[in-house]
């Protein structure tokens, strides 16, 4: 199947009352990640917004779900978390943090991570909650003790099952809160599981100015060398500083971020490293995704684009996928969709200006799953496309050309058996799970 659908459990929408022909409601996908065996998590957000100056009425309610599809699309179940839910109040162990991604372990478990360090595992059917590590939202300029017990923002695996995370720390220069600053990863073999939260090593830093940090701001897992990073023990020189060598003042050092890193290999990831934007645009600033060794040496970096013409800032499209199975690295902006080796070569640039590729600009790019294929969300009509990426990527043009010729006749096929209403997509089968 070319695509399906994200659907909503015809549960969740009759107890909240949610009138699909209405517009006090929006749907989001967020990320997206493929199992060995061709299956689907696909995370997204359901809110609905309580009319303007009614106060809380009892309508306005957030929710996160995971839906997991069969290899055909089917939706075989569903978690809820509900954030805030009708009345006020909230009721899920999880909590609400930014851009959340998923990965799933060797052995099946599915990771949901989010900033500032919100790490839970879900069992394969999400049913269950087996562990939660959270990340306060303490302020920078508090002096109160660190109580949480943060794991990562951001986590991806390596077929081998190590961890690529993207870990926070408080009082990074004049931030007010824990933000995302170092690239960790953990030795191979090591377990992420109920109980047991593996080591991380740091093997990059974006900033090193942390001069107000204390101690109660080290983060005991996330090590380098022999104790935990804090103050000056941290890799060097900054992801920051090696930026500005490269691009001088092109590269905006007050406000630089990092996005998700993701494997390539086994001991090569990448990682994208963004400078602070501007309110009147950040076109033609410079970017770099880098490719760092596992121990935190720069191989170089994914080639091939233009800082204006192939911008990522607009439109803040900064998520960059990959394939480790295959070596591959993908990126999808408003300008193009773009494939890399694992060298850094650029094998393929597809420009959203030609006809066959218009339609790109409608979508996401989520993840490349470990079959070999990409997954791409359509931003209104929550549809995710497959798209089987050629074994050649010189000719990944012609692949998606062809899957995009198909879109309409899938998505009529799909809306004659769903029948969605706003482009909401109701699911009366699989398992329903509130946790």
């Amino acid at each position: 199947m070319t695509i399906f659908p994200v659907t909503v459990p015809a549960s969740l929408v009759s107890s909240l009352a949610l009138d699909p022909a209405a517009d006090d409601w929006g749907q989001a996908v967020r990320h997206a990640v493929g199992t060995t065996d061709g299956e689907t998590y696909v995370l997204s957000g359901l809110w609905r917004e309580a009319p303007r100056g009614s106060g809380d009425d009892g309508r306005g309610c957030i929710h996160q779900l995971i839906t997991r599809h069969a290899p055909d699309g089917e939706t075989l179940a569903t978690a809820v978390i509900a954030h805030e839910v009708p009345g006020g109040g909230a009721t899920s162990a999880i909590r609400r943090g930014g851009n959340g991604n998923l990965s799933v372990l060797p052995d099946g478990t599915l990771v949901l991570s989010s900033k500032p360090g919100n790490t839970y595992l879900f069992t394969p059917g999400l049913d269950r909650l087996p562990a939660t590590w959270s990340m306060d939202e303490r302020p920078g300029w508090s002096d109160e003790p660190q109580t949480d017990d943060p794991f990562a923002a951001t986590v991806a695996v390596t077929p081998g099952g190590r961890l690529v995370c993207l870990a926070s720390e408080h009082r990074v220069e004049n931030w007010g809160y824990a933000r995302g600053n170092l690239i960790a990863v953990s030795e191979p073999g090591a377990r992420l599981a109920p109980g047991h939260k593996p080591v991380l090593r740091a093997v990059a830093t974006l900033k090193t100015d942390v001069k107000r940090q204390k101690e109660p701001d080290a983060v005991p897992h996330v090590r380098f060398g022999d104790a935990p990073v804090l103050q000056d023990n941290r890799p060097s020189p900054s992801l920051t500083e090696t930026m500005s060598a490269r691009f001088g003042w092109g590269f905006r050092k007050d406000g630089a971020f990092l996005f998700r890193p993701v494997p390539l290999a086994e001991d090569l990831y990448a990682v994208p490293v963004f400078g602070g934007t501007y309110r009147s645009g950040s076109r033609g600033q410079a970017f770099s995704f880098a490719l760092l060794d596992d121990q935190g040496t720069l191989r170089g970096e994914l080639g091939g684009l233009d800082l204006h013409a192939d911008s990522p800032y607009n439109g803040a499209n900064y998520r960059l996928t990959a394939d480790p199975y295959r070596g591959r690295a993908f990126h999808l902006n408003r300008y193009g969709l773009y494939a890399w080796t694992a060298d850094g070569t650029l094998q393929a640039r597809l420009p959203t200006a030609e006809a066959p590729f218009k339609a790109l600009t409608n979508f996401e790019l989520l993840t490349a799953t470990p079959t070999g294929e990409l997954l791409l969300s359509h931003r209104k009509q929550h549809l995710l496309l497959r798209v089987t990426v050629p074994d050649d990527l010189t000719t990944l043009g012609a692949a998606v050309a062809d899957t995009l010729a198909g879109l309409a006749r899938a998505r009529n096929a799909a809306k004659k058996r769903h029948a969605p209403v706003n482009w909401l997509w109701t699911e009366g089968n699989g398992a329903v799970h509130h946790l």
